[in-house]
């Protein structure tokens, strides 16, 4: 079981997904709205699911807001399927998302692909040039440095450096990593990687490459 925490505007959708995931056997506060999410509800909730169209506070301020509080994936529910307005939202943190309309079953098996992933902790550490990675932590260190990686960015990150030399194509990285082949995996992959290759910059490292009209794989040596 799983704590689930569903955020939108729309009362029917609300009481969809909270049906829907208690049905798998999940604990699910709904609210109907970005400003109602506070720091308690980020600490307890182990996935949010996060409307982007709500008045006041929309989903993407709300993402902007809670990211540092909520240690989980946050998946976005959204009619703005414009590239642009998606990459904006993985760009605050956001680790995926579904578009509205979706299916139940979508919805279900996206979730549940998520809560596996985060279930996974190995315990060991990975060396990989001048970036360690701790697989327990889920986390990636220049020295003594943290590089501030998003779970998906880290999820994504972590399975190129385990497999180098490897090419990956966008499809291949979201299934590996998420779980689900999703219908939105190609923008998502390459706001990651993007995301992804601009903190490894910032710490002095570009071990990413871009295998054109492949996909992208862990540079070796």
């Amino acid at each position: 079981m799983a704590h689930i925490l569903a955020v939108d505007d729309d009362a029917d959708l609300r009481a969809l997904l909270k049906t829907a995931l208690e049905r798998d056997g999940h604990q699910v506060t709904a609210l109907p709205g970005g400003a109602a999410v506070t720091a308690e509800h980020c600490r307890w909730a182990d996935c949010i699911l996060l409307d982007v169209m709500m008045p006041g506070e929309d989903g993407f301020a709300t993402c902007r807001r809670v990211r540092s509080l909520a240690d989980c994936p946050i998946l976005f529910l959204t009619a703005k399927n414009e590239e642009a307005d998606v990459l904006t939202g993985l760009g605050l943190g956001g680790d995926d998302y579904l578009t509205k309309p979706f299916r139940v079953a979508e919805l279900r098996a996206r979730v549940a692909a998520h809560l596996r992933r985060e279930g996974r902790t190995p315990r060991t550490r990975l060396r990989r040039g001048g970036l360690d990675f701790d697989l327990g932590e889920r986390a990636v260190y220049a020295g003594e440095t943290p590089v501030r990686l998003t779970r998906g960015e880290y999820a994504i990150c972590a399975h190129l450096a385990t497999h180098p030399g490897q090419t990956f194509t966008k499809e291949q990285l979201y299934e590996a990593v998420f779980g689900f082949d999703g219908t939105g995996e190609d923008s998502a992959v390459t706001e990651h990687i993007k995301n992804i290759r601009a903190k490894l910059r910032a710490v002095g490292e570009n071990p990413i490459e871009t295998v054109w009209g492949v996909g992208y794989k862990w540079k070796n040596g």
